[in-house]
Order: structure tokens, then C-alpha cells, then sequence
């Protein structure tokens, strides 16, 4: 990671550029490196760009929930004294981003997601039960990418170390629940909001056919596939990815 990590108030957060602020939501086993590449890209584009880091662990299990981080995110928003964010989400979060844009329409001025959960949820709670075999977790967090060496040692080691803590695991079933409870399917049609969707058209977690209805489903959409891509089209294609969503931003002036 190449920001250094701020911390205010309850908030942790890397912060780079100035401009429009574009809020990056990572996802449940997604660390905010995975986001180098567009806070290095879009901080010298003219946008105010930052990555918080979300309250995934460190919420009571009552509230590790998609409605209690959309809150939190709210909350952050309020505490930055932004009018209006851009939020850009992957996996998880691009549901978070979903979600709280239901909750507080007027504080987004657009919306970006990739690999989304929101409609559809395969990988997020089950296949645990191999946790403690290392290569079983390797190949899951493999599996996640098009490309298998994305997932470095320092990937897969995480999300081992992740799923061998009692504690997180719980935490991540509880989201996994969550997220299909929290099912978008019927708000997504009432929310107008400019949103790009980017999607990786080898994903397996949430596969094409889940963007499709996202697109469907948005009034305001437009759907961009990334070929010989799995779930984090901006790990995997990091230039095209930024190309794609600066052209996009640049077209509706935002």
C-alpha cells in the first residue's frame, strides 16, 4: 500500500487528491491495496479520493450487517463534511454502496460497482469447512481471479488468517446472511443514480449474468465488461478499469 493510513475520531482511512470526492468500498476479505491503482489514478485527475476501512470485524455481531455499514458510511460521510460523494464499491462493498444510496439518495452524486453482491451471492459463506487446509484456501482465493497469480502469498495468506479466526468467521456467515437478506432486486428499479457498472466477464462469485440484471434493474445504468477478468476487474485489468470509469465520468460531467 502506497497511502499511509489516517486515523480520526473512530475512523480509519487513506485519503489522497482533491476534488469530488470518490468514496472506495472494499469488500469482505478485500484489503484497500487492491485499490492502489485507482487512488493513484484518479487523485491526479482531479478527484478526491478515499478508501475507509470498514467496520467488518470490529462491529458487535448484532450489527455486522449491510444496513449498519451503510450507516457507518453515512456517518463517515457526515464526519468529512461532504455534500455529495461519488461511491465506487467491489464485492461487498458495491453492495454497501447500494444499499446506503437507497437509504440517503441525495448524498450520491453517482454510483460504480464491480463484482457487486446485492442480487446474487455464491462464495461470500460457504466452503469453509477445509479452513485449516492451506491449499484449499489457496485455490479458493484463486478462484476469485481470472489470472490465479494475482491471488500473492500475502492474499491468500490473509484470507487463511481470516478464516482460522473463530471470531471473523462468524463475523463473515453473519454477512453472508446478511447480504442475501438484504436483497436489492425490489429498490433497485426506484434508485436514479448515474451508475457504471464494470464487470469482469469470467467472475464466478457473481457471475455476468448478475451485472446484466443489475443493468436491467438501474434506471440510470451502463454496463462495461472486462474480458479475461474474474471478480476485482480493478486488481486484474488496473488500466483499463480506470480508462473505462474516467471516460464514463467524463461523459456525464461528474
Amino acid at each position: 500500500m502506497t497511502h499511509s493510513l489516517k486515523k480520526e475520531k473512530n475512523y480509519s482511512y487513506i485519503e489522497a487528491g482533491e476534488g469530488t470526492p470518490i468514496i472506495v468500498l472494499h469488500g469482505l476479505m478485500g484489503g484497500l491495496s487492491n485499490f492502489d491503482s485507482v487512488i493513484k489514478y484518479f487523485s491526479q485527475r482531479g478527484y478526491n479520493v478515499v478508501i475507509p476501512e470498514l467496520p467488518i470485524y470490529s462491529m458487535s455481531l448484532l450489527k455486522t450487517n449491510v444496513k449498519s455499514f451503510a450507516r457507518y458510511l453515512h456517518d463517515f460521510i457526515e464526519f468529512k463534511g461532504y455534500e455529495e460523494v461519488i461511491l465506487l464499491g467491489n464485492s461487498l462493498g458495491g453492495h454497501i454502496g447500494l444499499y446506503h444510496t437507497k437509504q440517503y439518495p441525495d448524498k450520491v452524486k453517482a454510483l460504480v460497482i464491480t463484482g457487486s453482491s446485492g442480487l446474487y451471492e455464491s462464495a461470500m459463506g460457504g466452503g469453509y469447512t477445509k479452513r485449516s487446509d492451506y491449499e484449499v484456501i489457496k485455490k479458493k482465493a484463486q478462484d476469485v481471479f481470472y489470472d490465479p497469480s494475482i491471488a500473492t502469498k500475502a492474499i491468500v495468506d490473509e484470507v487463511y488468517e481470516t478464516v482460522n479466526d473463530r471470531n471473523k468467521l462468524i463475523k463473515t456467515l453473519a454477512i453472508a446472511k446478511s447480504a442475501i437478506r438484504h436483497n436489492m432486486a425490489k429498490d433497485l428499479p426506484k434508485m436514479n443514480i448515474p451508475t457504471c457498472i464494470i464487470w469482469g466477464k469470467n467472475d464466478t462469485v457473481t457471475p455476468p449474468e448478475v451485472a446484466e440484471e443489475f443493468d436491467s434493474l438501474l434506471p440510470d445504468s451502463e454496463l462495461f465488461w472486462v474480458d479475461k477478468c474474474g471478480h476485482a476487474a480493478m486488481m486484474e485489468h488496473p488500466d483499463q478499469f480506470n480508462q473505462i470509469l474516467d471516460a464514463w465520468l467524463q461523459k456525464r460531467n461528474l
